[in-house]
């Protein structure tokens, strides 16, 4: 009985184990980009107004990423591309000053983000990001051996996977009742 209660605890415990981390396999994981780096989301220098759009190009968004910018003293505006080349910030889509701004890319295509500040989008504070379609994201990471799912999928992915475990684990615990009672009574009757 001993040897059946350790060998059913082995087993639910590899069980789980197996159940919790093939679920690791699965990747839904989105990133947040500072913008700017440690420098964060400044007036660049002179010689260097390109650094936001360079940096930019360097980096693939995806969608439900996140840009973090940090400022003091500044803004930062989403606007459309004629008022981006423009700087123009009379119309912005979005407008945050708070110093710590995160802007979650929740579609695939083009952001335009500008400095409101006055004087800075034409000294060179403002950024293109292209946040890459579905598609062309699992086309990117097609390296990876991580298959990509939504959200959702892996709820209902662990809620069958705990279900099986929890049936099988009661399986068990029956099978192990069944022989402690029947040892029980062969007890009582040789008794």
């Amino acid at each position: 009985m001993a040897s059946l209660s350790a060998s059913s605890s082995t087993f639910l415990l590899v069980l789980f184990l197996a159940i919790f981390s093939s679920l690791q396999g699965f990747s839904v994981a989105s990133q947040e980009f500072e913008v700017g780096g440690s420098k964060g989301w400044v007036v660049p220098l002179p010689n260097d107004t390109d650094i936001y759009n360079d940096w930019a190009s360097q980096n693939r968004f995806h969608v439900g990423d996140s840009m973090y910018f940090k400022y003091k003293k500044d803004s930062v505006m989403e606007v459309g591309e004629d008022d981006y080349f423009d700087c123009n910030a009379t119309h912005p889509t979005f407008f945050s000053n708070n110093g710590n701004t995160v802007f979650r890319l929740d579609h695939s295509g083009t952001f335009y983000f500008i400095s409101g500040a006055s004087g800075h989008c034409q000294k060179g504070q403002k950024m293109i990001v292209r946040v890459m379609v579905p598609d062309e994201s699992l086309r990117q990471h097609a390296k990876s051996s991580a298959p990509a799912i939504g959200v959702s999928e892996i709820f209902i992915l662990q809620f069958a996977l705990a279900f099986v475990a929890s049936y099988l684990w009661y399986i068990i615990k029956v099978i192990e009742n069944v022989e402690v009672n029947v040892a029980y009574v062969v007890v009582s009757i040789l008794l």
